[in-house]
C-alpha cells in the first residue's frame, strides 16, 4: 500500500509527509490529532480503522538552530536549481552534485564544498578543482541560515497526485 500521510504543524500549516504507518503509531501515542482519513480500512487481530490521510501535531515541535540539514534536496534549493559553473537552470533529474575540492584531493562533503553542478559541467571539470579545470564557480559555497522555499514547496511542485482528503490542508 502506497498511502502516505500529510503532517501538519500545532497552527495547521503542512510540515512534512510521513508514511501511515507512522501516523497510526503517532496518534496512539497522542501525539497527534487525526483530521482526515482515507476510505482504506486495516484490521489487527483487536482492532480495526482507517488509515490517517492528514493528522495535526499537538505540541509544537522543537526547532534546530543549526539551519537545514545538509541532504541533496536543501543544496538544490540553496543553489536554486542552477549550475554553479554555467549558470544554467534546470530541473532536479538534470542536475548534481558537485565536490568543489574533490574527494580525491581530500575534499569533504559538507555545505562549503558542494555545489549544484549540471552533467556536461561535472564532467568538464572531471575530479579537478575549478582553479584545475579552468572554471569559474558563480557562488562561494556556504552553510545556509535558512532556505527559501521549504521542502514542502518542493514537495507541491514534484506531486501531481496529490490526495483529495490533503484538499484544504495542502
Amino acid at each position: 500500500m502506497s498511502l502516505n500521510t500529510l503532517l501538519l504543524t500545532p497552527w495547521m500549516s503542512p510540515a512534512r509527509v510521513i508514511s501511515w504507518q507512522k501516523a497510526i503509531v503517532l496518534s496512539f501515542l497522542g501525539k497527534v490529532e487525526v483530521m482526515q482519513e482515507y476510505e482504506v480500512i486495516i484490521h489487527s487481530p483487536s482492532t480495526s480503522l482507517r488509515i490517517p490521510a492528514v493528522v495535526r501535531q499537538r505540541r509544537t515541535p522543537h526547532f534546530r538552530s543549526k539551519g537545514p540539514a545538509f541532504s541533496r534536496s536543501n543544496i538544490f534549493l540553496r543553489d536554486d536549481f542552477t549550475c554553479q559553473y554555467c549558470g544554467i537552470t534546470r530541473d532536479k533529474a538534470m542536475l548534481n552534485l558537485d565536490h568543489v575540492s574533490p574527494k580525491s584531493q581530500g575534499g569533504r562533503s559538507a555545505w562549503d564544498n558542494i555545489v549544484t553542478s549540471c552533467y556536461p559541467c561535472n564532467q568538464k571539470k572531471a575530479g579537478r578543482t575549478p582553479e584545475q579545470a579552468s572554471m569559474r564557480l558563480l557562488r562561494k559555497p556556504v552553510r545556509p541560515t535558512r532556505l527559501a522555499k521549504s521542502r514542502m514547496a518542493l514537495l507541491r511542485e514534484e506531486s501531481v497526485n496529490v490526495p483529495a482528503e490533503w484538499e484544504g490542508y495542502w
